[in-house]
Parts: C-alpha cells; structure tokens; sequence
C-alpha cells in the first residue's frame, strides 16, 4: 500500500515486534556502544563478508548501529535518497562531499551568496590542497558560463542562507552532466520535506539536520544523501577514512524530531505567511527577502520546485543606522539573537552591508536582519517587531 510521506516519516524504522514476546517500543532503541561482540571467529568473518556485499550489519560502534541505521532511513525518505552518510554538523557534511570528490589541479563552482563556513572551507583547506574555488552570482545563466573543463563539482546553495536566492536545479544540473560535472546542493532549507534536489536532477544533497530536522535547538547534525552508487562509494571511503561519526544519543534526538516535521513545519509556514504582508507593508522594512513572498524574484522557482516554505525570511530595514538597526534588534522580546534557524523558537540575526559584500544581488548597502519565524502565536510576534521598530525610531 502506497502511503503519504507524512505517515511514512512517522513508521519508518519502527521496531520489529520480538518474536517470543509479541513486544515492540514505539521508539527506536538508542543504542549506546563503541564495541560489538562477535559469537566466534567465523560469525564474525560472515558479518565482515556481509557488509563487504553492502548490508548494514553492527560491527564497530563508529559505522553505525541500529538508531543510527534508522536515522538514516529516515532521511533517505525525505530526500528520495538510497545512499545516507551521517555527519556531526551540516559544515562537517559539507566538508565531507568536497574532500571526497575534489583532488588537486580541480575546479569548482560555488555561488558567491554561499553559507559563510563554505568559504571558510575554501581559504582554510581547499587551497591549500590546490583546488582553486569559483565564485558566481547566483542568476540564470552563470553558473552554467563558468563551466570549463576541469571543473569537477558545481556546488549550489539553493535558496541562499541569508537573502534566500532560488536557482534553477534542473536547469543547472542538465547543464553541468553535459560537461561531466557532479552537481551538490545544500538542502538545508527544504531538508527533505519541503524541497528534493535529488528529484530534480541533483546528484547529492546535503542536510544540517541540526536546523528543521531535529527541530529543537539541542543537537548538531549532517548528513549527505546520494542515489548514485559510484558517488555512494567514493563517499563512503572518505566517510570511513576522516572517522565521521555521530552519537547514538543525538541520531535518537533527530530522528525524535523527524517525527514531528510535518506538523512542525506546517506551523512555521502559517506563522510566516502571517508576517509576510505586516512586514511588506510596514514603513521600516526597505525589502522582503523570501521566496514565498509572490513579489520575491525566485517566487515562481519556489512555486514550481517547493512543495512549502519553512519560517526563514530577511528584511532590508529602511535606514541607514547600524546604531538604529542594534536598536531594533536588542528591542525585540521573543526573538531570540542567534545564528541557526530551524527549532521551535524565534529568532533573529543582524547583518551588517559588510556581512553581505560577497552577494551580488545586495546592492542596497543597508542593514538586513534575518528572522526565523518560530511556532509562537504569530499575532505576539506582529506585535513584538512593532515595538521594536518604535523602540529603534525607524520609519515612524
């Protein structure tokens, strides 16, 4: 029987009834071990032979056990994925998709909007190993100019962490295979259930889990989701050989909020599309930046490519005082200062014209604040962003 993906993130690693007892948890065990025993020499030689043909057999506390296994079940269903690689954050998956396909004397292609650690990667590892970093704006066209023929990987990052840039994944990917390129994309955003770059042509994606996956600001994970099994290994190997591994305690964490994301994320986007016209109409705010919004630029992308939106949006405030922007920002009550996104909370980043230098698309050079709408009444959140714009004098 074919079932809803709501109902499936629900079931999905569920454990298997004990045969003597008839007795099953609702959750899956967390298996808490660095050690596995083995009955004999020749049980463990069968696993050992088992796992060489591609089963997922406990062996070493590192590679996994059964809440790990779950897990990655579980995002393998969110991201219409066959292959999972857990990761310890989003920055350590994402380190983990360019060590394991890019040597030196390669190029690569990253939007110049990227995630901040992206270029950290870069200056701090990547050169040094000679793998020379192409940045590009993020609009209809560039990346696909830049190709050149030893580019080996064209990373995008799609909608942009901080002003929520959409690109086109099915034309980006037709372009870069007809070149022989991999094509990765941060899926963080859409984490799956929202957006599934894999259906779009895509050929890995990866996840901060950390962010609407596990949903409650309490742990730190990755993960890389492939179909390719070529890619899958290469991975794998890179995977195994920097000892990426992740607790059983936070894979459990996860996966509790796995179960949760639909309504969860159901929640955000209601609160969001609250906001969206007090925001758009209020005199303080210069720009909304958010593809949900029908006068963003990648509006019609989202349309097309999303099946949602999640509690993510920017505003260009109408001034030109940091001073004024610290005001507003200190004045809010529920918004909590902070750099993720993704838990049950709200929250709010500053963005200084300096923060955002690298995109091409900021011309304004005014303050943006980021805001993450989280799953508070939204009519105590419209009333908490009034007071602050009152408090900071910005537009009044």
């Amino acid at each position: 029987m074919s079932r809803q993906l709501d109902t499936q993130l629900l079931h999905t690693g569920s454990p298997e009834f004990d045969p003597d007892t008839g007795v099953a948890p609702v959750n899956v065990p967390t298996v808490r071990t660095s050690t596995v025993r083995f009955a004999s020499t020749q049980a463990f030689q069968e696993v050992v032979r088992r796992k060489r043909q591609g089963e997922r057999i406990p062996s070493y506390g590192r590679q996994g056990m059964a809440t790990h296994y779950a897990l990655e079940d579980a995002i393998n269903l969110l991201e219409d994925g066959k292959h999972c690689f857990l990761a310890p954050s989003g920055v350590a998956a994402i380190s983990l998709v360019f060590l394991a396909l890019l040597e030196p004397g390669d190029h690569v292609l990253v939007p110049d909007s990227v995630y901040g650690p992206v270029r950290k990667l870069h200056e701090s590892v990547l050169q040094r190993l000679g793998i020379e970093v192409e940045y590009y704006p993020p609009q209809p066209g560039a990346a696909e100019q830049r190709l050149r023929n030893d580019t080996r990987l064209l990373y995008v990052e799609s909608p942009g962490s901080l002003l929520f840039e959409m690109q086109d994944l099915p034309a980006l990917a037709k372009a870069a295979h007809e070149r022989g390129v991999v094509v990765a994309a941060d899926n963080t955003w859409g984490s799956g259930y929202l957006y599934r770059p894999l259906s779009l042509g895509v050929d890995i994606s990866i996840v901060s889990a950390t962010k609407y996956i596990a949903g409650h600001s309490d742990v730190l994970m990755g993960a890389v989701s492939v179909r390719n099994d070529e890619l899958a290994r290469r991975i794998h190997d890179t995977h195994y050989a920097l000892g990426q591994t992740v607790g059983a305690d936070d894979a459990s964490l996860t996966l509790r909020g796995v179960r949760t994301m639909p309504v969860r994320l159901a929640q955000h986007e209601r609160n969001l599309k609250a906001l969206l016209p007090f925001l758009a109409e209020h005199r303080g705010v210069e720009r909304l930046w958010c593809p949900a919004w029908q006068q963003d630029p990648g509006h019609a992308l989202w349309q097309r490519d999303c099946r949602g939106a999640n509690g993510l949006l920017s505003i260009t405030l109408a001034t030109d005082s940091m001073a004024a922007a610290e005001r507003f920002v200190n004045a809010l009550e529920l918004f909590g200062i902070g750099f993720s996104w993704g838990g049950y909370e709200s929250l709010v980043q500053l963005l200084a014209p300096e923060d955002l230098a690298g995109h091409s698309v900021f011309t304004q050079h005014r303050p943006v604040v980021r805001l993450h709408i989280g799953l508070e009444d939204p009519n105590d959140l419209m009333m908490d962003l009034q007071q602050a714009f009152a408090a900071a004098g910005i537009a009044q």
